[in-house]
């Protein structure tokens, strides 16, 4: 899930200081994922779906119920979207259902289910379910979840109450249960690691060399490509080699079908020059590693008449490494009980202006229309809540003078000495505005103090042996003024498992923060010359647009499976069978 591109230790190319070039390969490489994202790209799993239900109403006077059912997929305007329907199970009150619903597993989204059964009627069964009408048939009831409610359950097994529908359907049942059970697909988990790196690369910069990043697709049944994986931006770099390509069968459905691996000169307009393509199949790929022989690029002939005509380049591309191996997957450590706590921190410094005056960033509108902090704070909470079963968040502000007091770097929203904790998303929102009440804003804006409690934390549930991933969302206004010990933090925090995702809101330029991200290009490089050992932190303004439908928080979100998959093996932890 996420970038394909392998963030795990030990690939020397990957450790570089930062520094004015590094921080511009990384911007590149951002920039390159927002690309990769335009293109269709996106981060997910497939799953299915096995259904079972027992004490369904009896709707018949004669003989037992025929159930059926139909599983929605529910949008945010509540519009409902059918993904599949079950068989038809004759005269039976407990049936369990052979069709797999299919679907994608998206972690940074929330994906709301509708399940709905029907009793069919007997006049009905030579008809196929798919020509089944609804309106037709009797309704027995209805249950709703989200898919994160399955797959964090031990088992991936959730066992729901069948009620009255809220869609006003006819004979609603208010007995019986469905039992939904999600299985992740196995080629989810048939992984294939290449390293590509490629020779005399045509110059497209005037200036410099250029700087190339692959882009890998496959291509869809209508012939369209299907942008799977990208690498990083090599700058100034003709011969480049890229960092490791990670795919699974699941992407690319069968070894024996094509995929198209473009190379890309990297451009900060977001017009891309093609520098040239191949068309190659994995197995392909793997018999050009085991033979070590190139294969030459080509761009479609521009003076050619036949749209099939094509133009080889002396450029070459090479299989460098292929391994195929099983690896234990970011939704088997859920389901095995890993849980994933939320911390949150909150900037009470005094550039987010007077809480009590409408151009506040800090306002609280009596409408109850949230402002930009809640807005972040409800759309990462209501994501990654089911992670935790306990629902208990650290939650801290900083950059404010309590009552009375120095300014605090670090202080318990819910007014406590020790214990940082309140309860569920609601217990984050209740404490933030207590707290505008108790503190006066101040300032400097400083994460190092947030990032070395919530680091401490971390350390300690590994010490105890507790199956926690922490995950610190930092939400702010301004720029760090403390660069460095921020960066010691993050670097100290890379060795435990926790992420840091920054969100930056209002005007301000965040500009100066973007050293923040190494998005897969350089490591951040202490004071003491130590670099990070994973990537742990990502940050993105408000105002950024990925598109797609993409916001900025899920583009953020969609990055934490692939940090913690490289924390999870860096340290060689295996998931419970």
């Amino acid at each position: 899930m996420g970038n394909c591109c392998s963030d795990e230790v030990g690939h020397g190319a990957g450790r570089h200081s930062v520094g004015p070039a590094a921080s511009v390969a990384e911007a590149a490489s951002a920039a390159a994922d927002r690309f990769l994202r335009s293109r269709g790209a996106g981060a997910s799993t497939q799953i299915e779906l096995s259904l079972s239900a027992s004490i369904l109403g009896d709707q018949e006077y004669f003989s037992k119920s025929n159930p059926m059912v139909i599983v929605y997929s529910k949008s945010n305007d509540g519009a409902l979207e059918e993904i599949g329907r079950t068989e038809v199970i004759l005269n039976s009150l407990n049936p369990s259902w052979n069709a797999k619903i299919n679907l994608q597993y998206q972690f940074e989204v929330l994906q709301p289910l509708v399940f709905q059964i029907f009793d069919i009627d007997p006049q009905f069964h030579d008809v196929s379910e798919k020509m089944l009408k609804l309106e037709e048939q009797q309704f027995l009831g209805e249950a709703i979840c989200n898919l994160s409610e399955v797959i964090t359950k031990q088992n991936r097994l959730l066992t729901l109450k069948l009620g009255v529908s809220e869609h006003n359907l006819p004979n609603p049942s208010k007995s019986g249960e469905l039992t939904v059970e999600a299985e992740e697909s196995a080629g989810s988990k048939a992984l294939m690691e290449m390293v590509f790196h490629c020779s005399d690369l045509e110059i497209k910069d005037l200036l410099s060399k250029s700087d190339p990043f692959l882009l890998i697709s496959r291509i869809s049944e209508n012939g369209t490509p299907v942008p799977i994986c990208k690498t990083e931006v090599r700058k100034n770099d003709l011969n480049p080699k890229w960092k490791p390509v990670i795919l699974n069968l699941q992407q690319i459905g069968s070894k024996e079908n094509s995929l198209i691996i473009e190379c890309f000169n990297f451009s900060s307009n977001g017009k891309h020059d093609l520098v040239g393509k191949i068309v190659k199949s994995v197995a392909e790929l793997e018999n050009m590693y085991h033979s070590q022989d190139g294969e030459n690029f080509f761009v479609p002939a521009s003076t050619a008449h036949d749209c099939h005509s094509k133009e080889e380049l002396k450029s070459q591309v090479f299989v460098e490494k292929y391994l195929e191996n099983n690896r234990h997957t970011f939704l088997d450590y859920i389901s095995a009980g890993c849980q994933l706590n939320l911390m949150v921190a909150i900037d009470y410094t005094a550039s987010n202006g007077n809480p009590q005056l409408p151009d506040s960033l800090h306002y609280i509108d009596p409408s109850g229309r949230p402002n930009a902090y809640q807005r972040v704070i409800l759309e990462i909470g209501d994501v990654l809540q089911y992670y935790d079963p306990a629902k208990r968040f650290s939650s801290w502000g900083y950059g404010a003078r309590p009552i009375d007091g120095p300014v605090s770097h670090c202080f318990n929203l819910n007014g406590s000495t020790y214990q940082p904790e309140v309860e569920g998303i609601q217990g984050i929102m209740s404490a933030y505005i207590s707290a505008l009440r108790n503190v006066s804003l101040a300032g400097p804006t400083l994460f190092g103090p947030l990032i070395s409690t919530a680091t401490a934390i971390a350390s300690q549930s590994l010490t105890n042996n507790q199956q926690k991933y922490f995950i610190l969302l930092i939400v702010t206004d301004g720029v760090v003024t403390d660069f460095q010990e921020t960066i010691d933090a993050i670097i100290k925090a890379s060795d435990f498992p926790l992420s840091i995702v920054v969100v930056g809101v209002g005007g301000a330029d965040f500009k100066e923060m973007e050293f923040l991200d190494p998005n897969k290009g350089g490591r951040l490089e202490s004071s003491t010359g130590r670099v990070a050992s994973r990537d742990v932190i990502q940050f993105a303004p408000m105002k950024d647009v990925h598109g797609a439908g993409i916001s900025v928080v899920q583009s953020l979100l969609a990055e934490i499976p692939g940090q913690f998959m490289t924390y999870m093996r860096t340290r060689e932890t295996q998931a419970i069978s």
